[in-house]
This record gives structure tokens, C-alpha cells and sequence, in this order.
């Protein structure tokens, strides 16, 4: 199983959903930088369980310690080990699912891959995986932050068939985003969401969602072509987080319905440097950064667990009824936003210290 992530800026991440705990080793962050439990901790906040009634109702107050690396607040260039106790976790609410399979989610195929799984929780495959994900990229978001003044914001953009209007995503905050429950900034919107997930909640089955994502004032010059393109590094990052189910940048899927002549953006002078007067490109050409804002969407689908009962087959084939138990979100979007925008900073970070080596 691969759980590292990054080629300068590298991530491993640990542990499972209902063991004694989560967390991350993040190897290559700079020397020298101030790093406390609580420039880590604004992040986990956001993604943490229980925060309405619009998300799961498992009570963890997801404290990060920092175990090494890290000395009088200062990052000692060395590898930084990060935990999150597990405080809520209950193994029984998986009793007698063993040898069902839960549709659309990962129980058969790490059965099948491993010949064995974990049983409750999902493990690896549960969402509480991502906490890892969060306390790294939050230290990343802290470097670009620094040193090149790198701001990622991301919200909800859509619920199921609901949209949100555009939103201009050169002044958006989280602020804004997080004024709402749902963290759509447009509140009438975020209004006609929060009813539809407590509709969802309510029929015990669930509801995907769409999160939009921008990363302002990143240089031009970031990026590996061939293969290590930044579009292509954003995606795979992206897509695997739990839930996801597609990808797009800049004009995304709509640009194919443009000529080139509707779709190019042109060069202009911007104050000492070239830019462009329009932004279909997402901010990344070539596979490499060309100083606009990147921006991009994630699409996720409704979790996979949900207590409305399903027609479905044991392992060993045979006709069941499951109606699962547990506590799982009904729209996972609302809490997936800082997970999008710290795995946006892990591969920036990353892609940023490539860059210094040419220089």
C-alpha cells in the first residue's frame, strides 16, 4: 500500500479509522520555521466530526500532538511526527457486517487485494484517514504561505442538483466560507443545501457535492513536465481523497464546447510581468504555473455507507437486506473543503521545492 505522497515535501500517513489513533510523518519541510500545535490545529478544527448536524455525529475533539522534529516552535529540518488520538471509536457499531460487503464501498476490494481488512470503520478506506493528510498540508500551507505568500481558499460549490453562483476568486476568504454550516459562501444557497443534507439525513441515505478550489499569488515556473505536470500532480492528489470522482481545471469539461480563439488567453502586461486577461487555462500551461490563479473543481459522490436498507449479497453470495449502523456524514463536502485546500498545499509545497533546485 502506498501511503507516502510528495518527491521533496513527503507525507506518510497512518493508522485507521477505529485503531488507537491517526496521524503523518512529514519529511523535507524547511528548517527554521515557526511551527506550533496551533497553526495545525485551525485546520483539523475544520474537518473534525460533529461540527452540525449536517455531518456525522462521532464526537472526537482531534488535538494534534507534534512527536518530533520540531523544537522551542521551530522546525529542526528533520522528519516531523504528527498524532491524533482516536477518542470515539466504536468497533461494535460493525458487529454482524462482516460478511456483508457494504455497496460502493471498499470492504470487497481490500478483502480482495489483501486477502484481509479491517472491520470496522473501513480503516485505510474511512475518511478519518485524511486527518493525516490535514496535519501535513496545514504545515505546508504555513511555508507557501511565508515564504511566497500563497493563499488557498476552497468552499462547497454545489449540493446533489443545487449550484452556488460564481463567486469572484480573487477576494473570496474563508471567512465568508465558513459563515455557513455548509461552507457555501452565497447564503441563500447555503440555506437550500443545509435542508437538502437534513432531507438526506433524515431518509438515512446521503448526497454528493462539488468543491471548488483557488490558490492565489503562486509563482509562475512550478511544475515537472512531462509526467510530473502541476495540473496532473493537483489530480492525483485530488482523487485520492475519499469520495472523489472527478477532476477538472480552468475551463475543465465546458472548454471543449469553445473554439481556440474563444478558449486562448492572451498575454497582457501586468504590472512587472506578463500575465493574461483571461484565466481558462486554471493558471497552469504546459503543466507548469504561469502566475494566475490556479483554480479547479473536485467532484464527490454521496457516501457509500447510509442506514436506508439495500438489496445486496454476502461474501459468500447469498441474497441480504443491509441496513447499516454507525454514525457517517450524509454529504461528506462540507467537511472535505480543508482537506481539499491542504492537499492543494502539499503538492504546491512540493512543487515549489523542486523549483528551488534549479535555481
Amino acid at each position: 500500500m502506498s501511503s507516502t505522497f510528495g518527491t521533496l515535501f513527503r507525507v506518510t500517513t497512518f493508522g485507521e479509522s477505529h485503531g488507537k489513533g491517526v496521524g503523518a510523518v512529514v519529511d523535507g519541510c524547511p528548517p527554521d520555521m515557526e511551527l506550533t500545535e496551533s497553526d495545525i490545529q485551525v485546520q483539523l478544527d475544520r474537518r473534525r466530526p460533529g461540527q452540525s448536524r449536517l455531518s456525522t455525529d462521532r464526537s472526537e475533539a482531534d488535538r494534534v500532538t507534534i512527536l518530533s522534529g520540531v523544537e522551542h516552535h521551530r522546525t529542526l529540518g528533520t522528519p516531523i511526527g504528527l498524532m491524533v488520538r482516536n477518542k470515539d471509536q466504536r468497533p461494535g457499531d460493525y458487529a454482524g457486517f462482516d460478511p456483508i460487503p457494504r455497496p460502493s464501498h471498499a470492504d470487497y476490494t481490500y478483502q480482495m487485494k489483501y486477502g484481509i481488512r479491517a472491520r470496522s470503520g473501513g480503516g485505510r478506506s474511512s475518511a478519518r484517514e485524511t486527518i493525516g493528510r490535514v496535519v501535513a498540508g496545514a504545515i505546508a500551507e504555513k511555508f507557501l504561505a511565508q515564504v511566497y505568500g500563497v493563499e488557498i481558499v476552497a468552499w462547497v460549490s454545489a449540493v446533489e442538483h443545487i449550484e452556488a453562483p460564481d463567486v469572484d476568486m480573487h477576494t473570496i476568504t474563508r471567512a465568508a466560507i465558513d459563515a455557513t454550516p455548509v461552507r457555501c459562501p452565497d447564503r441563500d444557497t447555503a440555506a437550500k443545501m443545509t435542508a437538502a443534507i437534513h432531507g438526506a439525513r433524515d431518509d438515512k441515505d446521503s448526497m454528493g457535492g462539488i468543491i471548488t478550489c483557488v490558490c492565489r499569488n503562486v509563482p509562475a515556473g512550478w511544475g515537472e513536465p512531462v509526467f510530473d505536470k502541476a495540473e496532473a500532480k493537483l489530480a492525483q492528489a485530488m482523487l485520492s481523497v475519499p469520495a472523489t470522482k472527478g477532476f477538472e481545471i480552468g475551463s475543465g469539461f465546458s472548454g471543449t464546447r469553445l473554439r481556440g480563439s474563444q478558449h486562448n488567453d492572451p498575454f497582457v502586461k501586468k504590472d512587472k510581468r506578463l500575465g493574461t486577461s483571461s484565466n481558462l487555462s486554471g493558471g497552469i500551461q504546459g503543466g507548469i504555473t504561469n502566475g494566475e490563479p490556479i483554480y479547479f473543481r473536485v467532484a464527490f459522490k454521496p457516501p457509500a455507507t447510509i442506514g436506508k436498507a439495500q438489496q445486496t449479497v454476502d461474501f459468500d453470495g447469498n441474497d441480504v437486506i443491509l441496513e447499516a449502523r454507525g454514525r457517517h456524514d450524509p454529504c461528506v463536502v462540507p467537511r472535505a473543503v480543508p482537506i481539499v485546500e491542504t492537499m492543494a498545499a502539499l503538492v504546491l509545497g512540493d512543487l515549489a521545492l523542486r523549483q528551488r533546485t534549479r535555481i
